[in-house]
Order: C-alpha cells, then sequence, then structure tokens
C-alpha cells in the first residue's frame, strides 16, 4: 500500500475517487503481487486516464503509457508501445548500478503481435535480470484501446494475455466500456469510473473559484475590501452560479465533467459584469439572476465555437452585442441542396396537396400563358367588406393521388424528362424521409401501390425556398396567392 501522505495527495488531486485510488493502491503496489490484466471502464471525463497516470507516477512503479488516439493503424500501435517501453527502461535503469540507454537496434521492428510478446519478453528478462529477484515489475497501459483505429480482431483478446506469457507484466486496458466479451478470458478484474452526480461536479468545481474581479477594487474606495474577503464572495457567487448553470443548461446538455467547466466558464464574465460594473454587489445574486436571465436562454451558452466572439469584436471596432433574445438575429431560410428533377417533384406535391384539383387546368395548362389567363380568387374591392378567407398555406395538407403528382410536375418542367431521372425512385426516397406521407388508401402497404395517397411533409417557408432555389414563386401558382 502507498504511504498515508500520498493517498491524501491524490485525494485532493482527485476528488471523489478515494474507491478507485483505493482499489489501485491494493492492486498495484511495489511489495505485492499484481493482477496480469486489468480494463479500468468509464464514460468520458471521468478521470480515468489521468488518476491512473498519476498514480503510478507517484507509487513510483516502473510504466510505460500509450494512447491509441496518437496511433494510425495497429502496426503503428505496436511499434509505438515497444518504443514507449525502452524509453521506460532507459528512464528507471538499473537499482544500484549506473543508469545506462539500452541498444535498441534488436527492437527496430515490430510488424505484428508475436514480435511485440517476444520483444517485451526479452526485455523483461534483462530488466529482471539486472533488478534481481526483489524488482522488476513493470505496468503497460493502454489508454482508449477500444476505440483504435485499424485494429486487428485478435488486438485485444492477444493484449489480454501478454501478462499471462511474460513474467512481471502487468497490462491496463483504459475503456469506455466493460470487455467482457471482447477478451474471451473469465475472471479479469473490472475498475469502473462511475459519472459524477451533481454534488460532486459541484464539490469538485468549487475547489478552486475564478476570481469576480480580474484586478482588486481601488484600495481608497474600497479600504475594507481584503483578499480574503474577496476570495470568500468569489466562492459564495461561484457556488450559487454553478447551480443554477446546471438547472438551466447542463442538466439537459452535458452532464459530464468537461461540458460543465466549459459553459460556466463560458459565460462567468457576462454573468458577473454587473458586479464588476457597481451595478450590483456581491451578494445580490437574486437580483444578478434576473438581469442575467437571458445567459442561461440560449443555446450560445453551450455551443462551441471556431471564431471567438474576440475575434469577432475585432471585425466590428470591438462592439460585442449581448446575446439577448431581443437582438439575436433571424436565422436565414433552411437551404437544402437536393437534386433537381426532385426539388420539382416536392414543390409539385405542395401544389398538389394545397390546390383543389379543378383549379389544375387554370394553373398548369401549357397550351396559354397561364399567368396572364390566371383566374384571381384572391379577394376584390367588391368583396373587401365581407370575412377574408384564411390564406390555403394556413390549412392543413390534403391527400393527392400519384398520377395528379406526377401531371403537376410535367407542368413546371421546361422540356422533357430524361429517362436518368427515376421519378418513382425518388418519390420512394421521399416517402422514406418522411417529406412525403402515406396517407393511406388501397395498397397502403406498398409505396408505390395503386390507390395510394400522400401529403406533404413540410410546409410553406421550406416549399418557398425550394422554388427561389430552382427560379419559381410558388406563391404566383398557389389558389388565393400569398400575402408575404
Amino acid at each position: 500500500m502507498l504511504p498515508d501522505e500520498i493517498l491524501s495527495q491524490l485525494n485532493s488531486e482527485f476528488p471523489c475517487r478515494d474507491t478507485q485510488i483505493r482499489q489501485l493502491a491494493a492492486l498495484y503496489s511495489a511489495h505485492l503481487p499484481s493482477p496480469s490484466l486489468l480494463v479500468a471502464h468509464g464514460l468520458t471525463a471521468t478521470g480515468k486516464s489521468a488518476l491512473i497516470k498519476c498514480y503510478l507516477s507517484d507509487s513510483g512503479l516502473p510504466h510505460a503509457i500509450v494512447n491509441s488516439k496518437e496511433c494510425i493503424t495497429g502496426r503503428h500501435l505496436l511499434e509505438r508501445t515497444m518504443a514507449a517501453c525502452l524509453d521506460a527502461r532507459d528512464k528507471h535503469g538499473s537499482v544500484g548500478e549506473t543508469k545506462t540507454k539500452i541498444d535498441r537496434r534488436p527492437y527496430a521492428r515490430t510488424e505484428s503481435l508475436n514480435t511485440l510478446v517476444v520483444s517485451l519478453g526479452k526485455l523483461m528478462g534483462e530488466w529482471e535480470g539486472e533488478d534481481g529477484m526483489k524488482g522488476g515489475k513493470f505496468v503497460l497501459v493502454f489508454d482508449g484501446i477500444d476505440a483504435q483505429r485499424e485494429a486487428p480482431a485478435t488486438l485485444i483478446p492477444a493484449l489480454a494475455r501478454f501478462g499471462e506469457l511474460i513474467p512481471n507484466l502487468s497490462i491496463i486496458l483504459i475503456t469506455t466500456l466493460p470487455l467482457t466479451h471482447s477478451l474471451h478470458k473469465p475472471g479479469v478484474p473490472h475498475l469502473h469510473f462511475p459519472p459524477y452526480p451533481r454534488t460532486s461536479l459541484l464539490e469538485i468545481l468549487n475547489t478552486f473559484p475564478p476570481k469576480i474581479f480580474l484586478s482588486p477594487p481601488d484600495a481608497d474606495k474600497f479600504p475594507d475590501y481584503t483578499p480574503d474577503l474577496s476570495a470568500e464572495d468569489d466562492a459564495w457567487l461561484w457556488n450559487r452560479f454553478l447551480g443554477a448553470v446546471w438547472e438551466s443548461l447542463s442538466k439537459h446538455t452535458g452532464r459530464d465533467l468537461v461540458s460543465f467547466r466549459n459553459t460556466s466558464m463560458r459565460i462567468w464574465r457576462e454573468f458577473v459584469r454587473p458586479v464588476v460594473d457597481g451595478t450590483f454587489g456581491t451578494r445580490d445574486f437574486s437580483r444578478l439572476m434576473v438581469n442575467r436571465r437571458h445567459l442561461f436562454q440560449l443555446e450560445d451558452s453551450v455551443l462551441d465555437r471556431i471564431i471567438s466572439r474576440d475575434a469577432e469584436a475585432s471585425k466590428t471596432n470591438g462592439e460585442i452585442l449581448p446575446a439577448t433574445p431581443k437582438i439575436v438575429k433571424k436565422a436565414p431560410g433552411l437551404q437544402h441542396d437536393l437534386p433537381y428533377y426532385t426539388t420539382y417533384l416536392l414543390i409539385a406535391a405542395y401544389l398538389a396537396s394545397y390546390n383543389p384539383s379543378r383549379t389544375d387546368i387554370t394553373y398548369f395548362m401549357k397550351h396559354t400563358d397561364k399567368r396572364k389567363n390566371r383566374r384571381r380568387t384572391g379577394p376584390t374591392k367588391a368583396s373587401a367588406t365581407k370575412a377574408r378567407k384564411i390564406s390555403r398555406h394556413l390549412l392543413t395538407p390534403s391527400p393527392f393521388p400519384l398520377d395528379r403528382l406526377l401531371a403537376v410536375f410535367r407542368s413546371l418542367i421546361d422540356g422533357d424528362v430524361p429517362q436518368v431521372a427515376d421519378l418513382l425512385t425518388q418519390i420512394s426516397t421521399l416517402c422514406s424521409m418522411r417529406l412525403l406521407v402515406k396517407s393511406g388508401g388501397m395498397g397502403s402497404s406498398d409505396v408505390l401501390g395503386e390507390g395510394g395517397r400522400w401529403r406533404v411533409g413540410f410546409g410553406w417557408e421550406f416549399v418557398r425556398g425550394l422554388g427561389r432555389s430552382v427560379g419559381i414563386e410558388v406563391g404566383e401558382y398557389l389558389v388565393g396567392g400569398v400575402d408575404v
């Protein structure tokens, strides 16, 4: 077991991980035997890699850590593993003798798992011969091995048996999920790192609260505001701020430690700006929450940005508009990059769903100029006193048959449609995307069956953007027009 001083230091560096620290201390000690394999698993941002790395460093055990994210292929992982073991051998050296670097030429090529196990066996044998019977234990850690790219199917089961073939070698596999079936080996100890609950997250982030004032207040105006009082105010306000961030944002968007900390630090400076300006005091949390409530209502608080707000300020002469709901710019209309004929099919489906079938001759006859001879069905001066009818695009879409959809589609297209444009396949794809919804009828089990009827699954804003992308004002073909 480790001394109490080292255990207390680890507990201070990694709060809420006392159980995992004691389990590591019981399994990996310099004077006690260690298991040949250990699987440390847990979700993202639970402290697996950092805790194991810090524990091995403080315990003084010879170890090597291989990060699988830095390895492109399976062979790259093997060569990186051998190089890390050689570096650890040169770092720790021999006990009681002058440290000399080992000759790396015999270990230059590591092309397969067989080569790796032979090389590690030779290296551990030399290590044991120099250290005698008292030492020789070596811990090899594979961080994120379950996410290794281009890994052979036998990689993880083979690594699980390295400790059985090589004396004094202990393997630690750090994964996201437990490897109960992938190891093909029973009785493997697992060390679980559970996600941090709300109380643990608040306890960890309250360890080092950020400052409210980047520069201390003027000593002449506030002679009683000492550094101790400033630190007390920082901890008090930060604790209540974290609770508000968790309940409004992180509880629903990111429950891990990293996302919670990033969200809190992203809006902290904007939250305490009225305090720095002197509008509110350091203990006016309720009034501060009412004034800064917009920070907890917008998605900008939880979204990562590639371009920082400082870079935006440099482009706008140093002015940054506060992210309040009143002045947030309206997002532009949705633009979708759809195939050419698919766009016309969606426009034709919308017109077939919202126009009565009796008006198709008036709007879609090709032998006349439909724009000049179009019948106006909107309100006139004579009927201005009457109650105005509801626009058709605000009503529920009506079902239409397949032949009517194809007829409206051909009237919108100028010229012939090539045979390579498989319209029936495109209609079937649109049904799978729920842009066209089957509304029953005979043969409703088949998407393109006879007697089937469809409705559109999108609205006016979507079809208007599609029409303008191909140069069509859909409102001109809609009965009654659209007053937008």
